[in-house]
């Protein structure tokens, strides 16, 4: 990997893009969402789980244990977590949500703001009888589970927060365009700011965005295989899924204003990056919290929980206990 996508992925909250496409190439067949896609609840009884709605919220629940909830990122679903929920279910009640606008759960017109998005959790979480559980979040969910460990406190046991942190004043001062040589944009973040353009240009075309952040993020793109392609690709192939998941990044701007009033994280708090990300990150979350330790992923570019497995599993046991 060159040094200049070593510097993208380092830029924010270690979500970025290099320019180009490896690993498996965007054909004609990936322009829809690639077809024979299995339902949740076929994919939750593969891993063991069972796939469950509450009052529009989708998620998945299974093991024994104290309860470990699993917010995922963009664009993705609950599914991004496969490769560690059975390893996790034996020793914890894992609860994956699908996100509000996510999957399976309700896509609202409004309502995109983290600390909404959290409020949605912690009903969840209230509904399935738990006064309080571990919280892990990847991407947009970690966002999420930010806000969750600040604006529930008494209800977040421990915190861990994966390869992205809550957005903040600094978002304003991340470049559109760069000077050659000097990185490369976050392109995604103003596209998503875009309203009604963005369903009009992707909706039947899910795979395109799809494979290329699954082939230029990971070092070994293989790591996202075919059928979680597909299985994110159908997720975002309507236009309500990508309105709902650009109205995450949309509400950036109210979130920029809540985390303004926010105190520091008192949960004990565990940081997992990737291999690019380890030094903004450790930066940031360093002063964000009381009780912050910071752990880099080997071999990973930011889908950490699928490209190490067995090392996110082994942080967050050896974390949770």
């Amino acid at each position: 990997m060159d040094m200049d996508r070593r510097r993208l992925l380092a830029l924010g909250a270690g979500a970025a893009v290099a320019a180009g496409v490896t690993g498996s190439a965007i054909t004609a067949q990936a322009t829809g969402t690639g077809g024979g896609v299995p339902s949740d609840a076929a994919l939750a009884r593969k891993l063991g789980l069972r796939s469950k709605y509450w009052k529009g919220q989708h998620y998945v629940i299974g093991g024994h244990g104290e309860p470990l909830v699993l917010l995922p990122g963009w664009p993705q679903t609950w599914w991004s977590f496969n490769k560690i929920l059975p390893a996790l279910a034996k020793r914890y009640t894992v609860i994956a949500v699908d996100l509000r606008g996510m999957g399976g759960s309700a896509k609202p017109a409004d309502g995109y703001d983290k600390k909404t998005m959290a409020a949605d959790v912690a009903n969840l979480v209230h509904h399935l009888g738990y006064d309080s559980v571990n919280i892990a979040g990847h991407d947009i969910g970690a966002m999420v589970a930010h806000s969750f460990a600040v604006n529930h406190r008494a209800a977040t046991r421990k915190l861990v927060l994966m390869d992205v942190g809550h957005p903040d004043p600094s978002l304003y001062d991340l470049p559109l365009l760069v000077r050659p040589g000097q990185g490369f944009s976050l392109w995604w973040f103003a596209f998503n700011q875009v309203q009604s353009l963005p369903e009009k240009l992707i909706t039947g075309r899910s795979r395109h965005i799809v494979d290329y952040f699954m082939d230029t993020f990971p070092p070994d793109p293989s790591a996202i295989d075919e059928l979680s392609r597909r299985v994110y690709a159908h997720a975002y192939a309507g236009p309500a899924a990508i309105r709902a998941g650009n109205a995450w990044y949309q509400g950036f701007h109210q979130d920029v204003v809540d985390f303004a009033g926010y105190g520091k994280i008192t949960a004990p708090f565990l940081g997992l990056t990737s291999e690019y990300s380890y030094e903004s990150n450790l930066a940031v979350w360093s002063g964000q919290g009381t009780d912050v330790r910071v752990h880099k992923v080997p071999g990973t570019g930011h889908f950490l929980a699928e490209e190490n497995p067995q090392a996110v599993i082994s942080e967050l046991t050896a974390f949770l206990g």
